[in-house]
């Protein structure tokens, strides 16, 4: 009995052998890609990312150019808005001194407008009192007087416009009237009827004058005959 067991346990250890499945081969995973073409596919990526990257580079090279000038044009806008307004400032300041200083010197116009008719009737009250012949006091009092306000007058700037014998001018004298004179020649003063005056370069009050149209027309013709 010794003999046979050994036998019978090799066939029993054949028999389980055979009874045993035989393993399968390993075969690669059909998801899990080879090492070459995740290589390849990095490489198509950072070149795709690099194109991407070198046509917005050139998109913002092109875009340069075009925002640097308007960058230039809306510089140019806002430097003339300034240069306008520090234009009108500096006019604005002119215009301010010319005419505070107007006002300083013409200050007095309205005052010395109402004041020169009274001198104009003072002085005719002066030339009345001559007609009595005498001298009294009364009229070197009136003459004292009228010399008074003539002086302030020319204290103030008022100038008196004389214009007997003068060529007639329209921006100082006011004719009232025309007549013929062989003394005159034609578009002179004849005579002033009232003074004018003016307040530095600025005209208070034309002066009343009559020109003369000339001498008349029989003493033209008796002055062409004798040279004749």
């Amino acid at each position: 009995m010794s003999e046979a067991n050994p036998e019978k346990e090799v066939e029993a250890e054949e028999k389980l052998i055979d009874d045993m499945p035989s393993p399968e081969p390993r075969r690669p995973k059909s998801d899990a890609a080879p090492e070459g073409s995740s290589a390849m596919r990095n490489a198509d990526t950072t070149s795709a990312a690099s194109e991407k990257s070198s046509e917005a580079d050139s998109a913002q090279g092109a875009e340069a150019p075009d925002q640097l000038g308007q960058l230039k044009a809306e510089l140019n806008k806002y430097k003339d808005i300034a240069l306008r307004s520090v234009a009108d400032l500096d006019n604005y300041r002119k215009r301010m001194a010319r005419e505070k200083d107007d006002a300083i010197r013409y200050a007095n116009a309205s005052f010395l407008e109402r004041l020169i008719p009274i001198l104009d009737n003072f002085e005719l009250g002066v030339q009345a009192s001559k007609t009595g012949g005498s001298q009294s006091a009364v009229q070197d009092g009136m003459m004292m007087v009228f010399k008074q306000l003539q002086d302030f007058l020319a204290s103030c700037g008022v100038e008196t416009i004389d214009a007997s014998g003068q060529h007639f001018d329209p921006n100082v004298h006011e004719a009232i009237a025309q007549e013929q004179s062989s003394e005159f020649g034609e578009g002179f003063v004849i005579r002033q009827l009232r003074k004018g005056y003016r307040l530095k370069d600025r005209l208070i009050r034309p002066a009343n004058v009559v020109v003369s149209k000339g001498a008349p027309v029989g003493e033209n013709s008796a002055t062409l005959g004798a040279g004749t």
